[in-house]
């Protein structure tokens, strides 16, 4: 079991995701690769005080990345979209 504060890296914070939170309730975080979905439920609500209706995970594959002939790669890592009882949110930095 993973400490609560490991579990969640970062929020994302794309066009994408903004219109999935209008549209639908639902934001999305950078995870630990290792938690799955109850973790990632429990840490969302215990840090903003919200309440989770459903979460879904993928695992995204790191880029390949040049530089010259000099071949390297990005590190995978999971994402987490959450989606939030209706009427509720959670306050990011949304005009950055």
């Amino acid at each position: 079991m993973l400490h609560k504060r490991s579990v969640l890296r970062k929020p994302l914070l794309t066009e994408k995701v903004a219109a999935a939170q209008d549209a639908h309730n639902q934001y999305a975080f950078e995870v630990d690769p290792k938690a799955n979905k109850v973790e990632i439920k429990r840490a969302v609500e215990k840090k903003y005080e919200v309440s989770v209706v459903g979460v879904q995970t993928m695992n995204v594959r790191g880029k390949v990345k040049r530089l010259g002939r000099f071949e390297g790669r990005r590190p995978n890592w999971k994402k987490a979209i959450v989606t939030l009882k209706k009427g509720e949110s959670i306050e990011l930095a949304q005009n950055v």
